[in-house]
């Protein structure tokens, strides 16, 4: 009687036909959300072509390290039971393939240390192709305003002139109320009221000049419209003026001089101007 072999099937198996009939051994994902201690792994890393297993999971770890960890050989291999020379081995894989950068740093004393730069995205650096920049460092940028128009500026702004102005600017919202100007704005358009002053226009024709025929719809920008009528109004400066004569100088009376009796002219009695000088025998007083 043969003896039957175990091993071998007892009839050959016959392979069904059809689309929907499912592969024997294959992978099945049972796959629950992660909400805590979880890292995202590219699968260019996890499912590299080149890279060695042992080099896509040491990879995987370090990049699932916080900020600061220690990988250097000696304290992977402590982790580990690899040793460091399979150890060094995978991290020469993964810094020939940009997934690690080595760097040299001066510290203290003149010493050196090595940093360790872990790459999630060989040849990319924070913040390359991002659409929109992370939340963190988003700012909020103001409207910018656009500038006022020139003003004249005053051949003289002396404090007292740039104040009048000011003041005048600053009770226009009297005669208007949408003539509340800000103290930037007010600052803007002193310098060409003060001009106004200075040609000797009265704040009276000054501030009507300024508020007058206003547009009835709402001021968008009240100080552009006045920066403007500063400008374009602006009216001629005032003749130049003779400068005034010099006073003459006071005739004081005649005294007599008590020294040598000769007259002279001086406020009050006393000596002439050779006898105040010297004294007799020719010396100085």
């Amino acid at each position: 009687m043969d003896t039957q072999n175990p091993s071998a099937p007892s009839r050959a198996r016959s392979r069904a036909t059809g689309k929907n009939h499912p592969r024997s051994g294959g992978l099945v994902h049972e796959n629950t959300r992660h909400t805590t201690r979880f890292v995202v792994i590219g699968n260019h890393l996890a499912q590299h072509p080149e890279l060695s297993l042992l080099a896509i999971g040491l990879g995987t770890h370090i990049q699932s390290l916080p900020q600061d960890a220690h990988v250097d050989i000696k304290s992977l291999a402590n982790r580990f039971p690899e040793g460091r020379t399979r150890i060094a081995a995978a991290l020469n894989e993964l810094e020939s393939h940009g997934y690690l950068r080595r760097e040299r740093q001066r510290v203290e004393r003149g010493r050196f240390v090595t940093r360790t730069v872990s790459c999630n995205q060989p040849g990319r650096r924070p913040g390359d192709g991002e659409t929109h920049p992370p939340r963190q460092r988003q700012k909020i940028q103001p409207p910018r305003k656009t500038r006022l128009p020139p003003v004249p500026q005053p051949s003289y702004p002396t404090p007292e002139l740039l104040q009048r102005a000011t003041d005048l600017l600053a009770r226009l919202h009297r005669d208007d109320p949408r003539l509340l100007l800000s103290a930037c704005d007010t600052a803007h358009l002193a310098p060409g009221v003060a001009v106004w002053l200075q040609y000797e226009v009265p704040a009276t024709l000054v501030r009507e000049a300024l508020t007058k025929d206003l547009p009835p719809e709402g001021l968008r920008r009240p100080a552009a419209l006045l920066a403007h009528r500063l400008a374009d109004q602006l009216p001629p400066p005032p003749p130049l003026r003779p400068p005034a004569p010099p006073a003459p100088e006071p005739r004081h009376p005649f005294q007599t001089c008590d020294g040598c009796d000769r007259p002279f002219r001086a406020p009050a009695p006393g000596r002439c101007r050779d006898c105040r000088t010297r004294c007799p025998g020719g010396r100085l007083a």
